[in-house]
């Protein structure tokens, strides 16, 4: 008994990692050992189920490896409103990558509404929740992780699980490992800056997809040199209006859960 006391804060980093990995693959997973779950059968079916999975499989790892309250498991999650200032002005942040991206559209596509929802709002949520909320957030107050280190392990988990949704590979698949690592990263500095909440993060995740989904722009221009700088100047615009103007409260006035072994 006492060897499996001393074992269980390694087993729970250990079972955050593995959930964390594989959250979104839980379909993959399944249909590869021959118990295939189906999509909903509604239009973005397939990336309904693959979220609202990765969802619920870390709401119930938090619940286990965290025993509390359903409140402060949802603000170790980075589920507790930090106030409205800051995802206002990380909105508003994000302007001039819009004004950049419409000065290169050849047209603009508002006719899927549907679509926008999910690739731009929800889908983000669900990413937001996992990622930045159980793989950053939930591992720095909750397991003891220091955030130098939690947020560039969520940031790899994040562009392979991109990585491996463009094939593989190289070419094409690395960039959007690049790309979807650093934002990643840069997601999760934005959210300790606004007291280790989701919500900034999220409506600069948010806004940065609706962006690129409403205009359409040419793929040298989305890949290339300019899309890199839209989208950096936004994260640095909204890091540094963050700075100015909000002062964090929330989880990051509230120490790492007792019994939470600090990894160095």
């Amino acid at each position: 008994m006492s060897l499996m006391f001393r074992a269980w804060p390694i087993v729970r980093h250990l079972v955050w990692l593995v959930v964390l990995v594989v959250s979104l693959q839980i379909r993959d997973i399944a249909k590869a050992i021959g118990l295939p779950i189906p999509k909903i059968p509604v239009p973005y079916g397939g990336g309904i189920a693959d979220n609202l999975l990765s969802v619920v499989a870390v709401l119930i790892a938090a619940a286990l490896l965290h025993r509390s309250t359903p409140a402060d498991i949802a603000a170790r999650l980075g589920l507790r409103w930090s106030g409205l200032r800051g995802p206002v002005l990380t909105l508003l942040a994000t302007v001039p990558c819009w004004l950049g991206l419409w000065t290169q559209a050849a047209s603009m596509g508002t006719d899927d509404l549907r679509g926008l929802l999910w690739l731009a709002l929800l889908f983000p949520l669900a990413e937001e929740i996992v990622f930045r909320g159980f793989g950053f957030v939930f591992a720095t107050r909750a397991l003891g992780w220091r955030p130098a280190i939690a947020a560039p392990v969520q940031a790899a988990v994040f562009g392979c699980v991109h990585w491996l949704g463009a094939g593989g590979g190289g070419g094409e698949a690395l960039l959007i490992f690049a790309i979807t690592a650093i934002g990643a990263l840069l997601f999760a500095i934005v959210d300790a800056q606004d007291g280790y909440a989701l919500w900034s993060g999220w409506v600069l995740h948010a806004s940065l997809n609706a962006a690129w989904t409403v205009f359409a722009v040419s793929d040298s221009a989305a890949s290339g040199w300019l899309g890199m700088a839209l989208r950096l100047s936004a994260v640095f615009l909204a890091m540094g209006v963050l700075r100015a103007f909000v002062t964090p409260r929330g989880m990051a006035s509230v120490p790492v859960a007792a019994g939470a072994r600090r990894v160095q």
